[in-house]
């Protein structure tokens, strides 16, 4: 091509997925320019369609997980529909699913069976425990991950129960993650013009987050169990949500120049060559938490605070709500928070694809209705007269839905 819309321009992905793990990695190979056919099964398609919030019975929770992509709405457990499945197949790049281990091979489309139809193809499925092990049968969503995990137990207060995460941290890690795994998998094709699979699992995504504890745990031989500490960071003092003067700030100040730093800015430099203070666990156990508390809230406002510690390179942050987030001049001006255009909602502020690439820019994309691309995909990828179409939608085994509003 001489000419290139962005990175997976001239790619197909088949994107057979629902909610938010497989939706996130079609959306993000749709913001680089990949041409994603998204497979939904009559009458309802993803699930995602009737999650919150709404407008008409439109849901902006599907508007933000499937921009970019044609539906297909089509039941691949009739003779017809797998028929269009194998045929698309052929001329895929990727495939895309998400369903639980089992669900593709009564369908005849696990790997094997894919393969056979196109040696070529990449084929990722995202689970919630992966394809092997004792879990992999079970149902499962993004919490699930979080629990066997070990990471929702770090969660929360120390004499408090586990608290949920705020987002669905391994549901959209692990669609980043198997977008990762498709690049890299779609270069070894280029190498070698095999195809393979993928085995994605939003299990190992949450188990792969933890930065300290695995190896703590296991360096000690169990001696150290880390276990939820609340605002403030186990083991690194001072490190956490601090209560400030209006509301609360994050402070970190765990190397020794940044420790010395808060020490100065505090008012208290001796303290920064103090062997009694010389190590987190010594800092915490000498009252350093309520110290930078009760510093911070001398100040005159939080604003004051945060410029006193950023002039002074001490990693600090407001934690900001949810609006304030989307307002915030930085997303703002590096496209963090992005609005689209969308049928029913006019425009719509959603989270922007985290990955940034200096030779192209963002595709403006929306969202399609049930079925919108029927008609399109059959006819134009796989060469199938206006009249077979109609008769596949009068048997049911094609189907649509106009959008609403």
């Amino acid at each position: 091509m001489d000419t290139l819309r962005h990175v997976m321009d001239g790619y197909t992905v088949l994107d057979f997925t629902q909610m938010v793990a497989g939706p996130t990695a079609g959306r993000l190979m749709a913001d680089l320019g990949a041409n994603v056919i998204k497979i939904e099964m009559p009458p309802r398609g993803d699930g995602g369609r009737a999650f919150a919030q709404y407008k008409d019975n439109h849901s902006a929770f599907f508007v933000q997980h499937n921009r970019g992509k044609k539906s297909l709405c089509v039941n691949p457990k009739t003779s017809d529909g797998a028929a269009i499945m194998r045929d698309l197949l052929a001329k895929a790049d990727v495939f895309l699913e998400n369903f639980t281990p089992g669900v593709m091979a009564r369908m005849g489309l696990d790997y094997d069976s894919v393969h056979q139809i196109n040696p070529r193809l990449v084929m990722c499925s995202i689970t919630s425990f992966g394809q092997t092990g004792p879990l992999a049968h079970q149902p499962g969503y993004d919490t699930s991950g979080a629990c066997y995990s070990g990471i929702l137990d770090m969660q929360g207060d120390p004499d408090g129960s586990p608290v949920m995460p705020g987002g669905s941290l391994g549901d959209i890690n692990a669609g980043v993650s198997a977008v990762a795994a498709i690049g890299y998998a779609l270069l070894h094709r280029e190498r070698t013009g095999r195809g393979q699979y993928l085995d994605i699992a939003l299990l190992d995504v949450y188990f792969h987050s933890h930065d300290r504890s695995v190896h703590i745990y296991s360096a000690t031989h169990g001696a150290v169990v880390p276990h939820r500490s609340g605002r403030f960071v186990e083991f690194y003092c001072p490190s956490g949500i601090f209560k400030s003067k209006e509301s609360y700030i994050l402070v970190i100040a765990v190397t020794p120049s940044q420790w010395a730093s808060l020490c100065r800015v505090m008012g208290r430099p001796e303290l920064a060559d103090d062997p009694d203070y010389s190590t987190g666990e010594k800092r915490e156990k000498m009252g350093v938490i309520p110290m930078v508390e009760a510093w911070l809230q001398t100040l005159p406002s939080d604003a004051a605070a945060i410029r006193i510690l950023e002039e002074n390179h001490i990693p600090t942050a407001p934690v900001l709500t949810v609006p304030q987030a989307m307002q915030h001049p930085h997303l703002r001006q590096r496209g963090t928070v992005i609005t689209v255009k969308d049928p029913v909602y006019g425009s719509l502020e959603v989270p922007a694809s985290p990955l940034r690439f200096s030779e192209f820019g963002t595709l403006d994309l929306v969202a399609p209705a049930l079925g919108e691309h029927n008609a399109e995909v059959l006819t134009e990828y796989l060469g199938y007269s206006p009249e077979r179409v109609r008769e596949l939608e009068t048997a049911g085994v094609i189907a649509s839905a106009r959008r609403q509003g």
